[in-house]
């Protein structure tokens, strides 16, 4: 029996499957082709800063920085007298101290509440800091953030020798933050505040010509700017920095600046920082009105007094930091 083979038959076949071969390998081809540029293509999300400061403090001032949502810190602040009496207190240690203690919570993202108390007038404080922008690269080239503080002293007056009226009890702190990290070591940080008091003292003068007119000490707002920054040493270590200038010249009582240098350790939720600084007050208003401890020697320009230097003292705060 003779065997015949459908040449055609076979070549239509082989023809066929290689044209499905082709078919496979060029859609093959043609959908990773399409898939690397699609993933070319693809936009790639930047991520906001994160650390630009490890707490809500830097030493005397507040920072940029906003807990994530749901965290709660505990703050425990201590200034000690000043140090020129040397061995007489031990350098300040000795003498009569303030403190603050602070709770924080975060209950939205960018926003922090806190309440605190302060020994000295026994202040009763509020206060808010709000994260208005994240320095992000490629589109925010710094942090941005808004603190306020209310602050009303509790002490008892039973007879109205201090507080004429309840009002007289308040005042006000508002500052605009702006920071920036400048690499995984350095991060600075500008502020400008102005701060508010109800009541301020003075007297009437005469006047021939149209009777009395009120002298007063200070202006109710008060207008500072500050500086501040950190660098870190290792890891866990920092040294940190803060200034604070007065901006607003009053008819007497003008405040001193404020120098503060000191180190910042932290590990994990829980920072401790220790250094020398001139503010004693533990309340950013009250500091920026009433700040009799200076830095450095001058003369005031407004009242030709001048103003002894070196008046440091020793403070820390210890902070606490949970996330849940």
């Amino acid at each position: 029996m003779k065997s015949f083979i459908n040449k055609g038959t076979s070549l239509k076949v082989f023809t066929s499957f290689l044209v499905i071969c082709l078919l496979v390998l060029s859609s093959s081809g043609f959908a990773q082709d399409s898939t690397a540029v699609e993933e070319t293509a693809a936009p790639v999300k930047t991520k906001p800063v994160k650390n630009t400061f490890e707490g809500i403090w830097i030493l005397n001032n507040q920072s940029v920085f906003v807990p994530q949502k749901n965290s709660l810190e505990v703050d425990i602040q201590h200034r000690f007298g000043t140090v020129n009496k040397g061995y007489e207190d031990f350098w300040g240690f000795f003498a009569p101290s303030n403190i603050r203690l602070g709770v924080n919570y975060t209950p939205i993202n960018k926003l922090n509440l806190g309440v605190g108390i302060t020994k000295s007038n026994m202040l009763l404080d509020g206060n808010l800091k709000y994260a208005l922008i994240t320095q992000t690269p490629g589109k925010y080239p710094v942090s941005v953030s808004y603190f306020g503080d209310m602050a009303y002293d509790t002490r008892k007056d039973p007879d109205g020798g201090i507080f004429k009226y309840n009002s007289q009890r308040f005042s006000f702190f508002h500052q605009l933050l702006i920071a920036r990290k400048i690499d995984d070591r350095l991060s600075v940080q500008g502020g400008i505040s102005v701060s508010h008091q109800n009541s301020v003292d003075g007297f009437y003068t005469k006047n021939d010509s149209t009777g009395k007119v009120i002298f007063k000490d200070m202006h109710f707002d008060h207008f500072a700017f500050s500086f501040s920054g950190r660098f870190k040493l290792t890891d866990v270590t920092s040294i940190m920095f803060d200034y604070d200038q007065p901006i607003t010249k009053h008819a007497t009582s003008n405040p001193n600046p404020n120098l503060s240098l000191g180190f910042e350790f932290y590990t994990g939720g829980h920072s401790f920082q220790f250094f020398l600084g001139n503010y004693a007050f533990l309340s950013p208003q009250r500091d920026n009105l009433f700040n009799t401890n200076s830095p450095f020697s001058y003369t005031d320009k407004v009242t030709g007094k001048k103003i002894k230097g070196g008046q440091f003292l020793i403070g820390f705060n210890i902070t606490r930091l949970w996330n849940y």
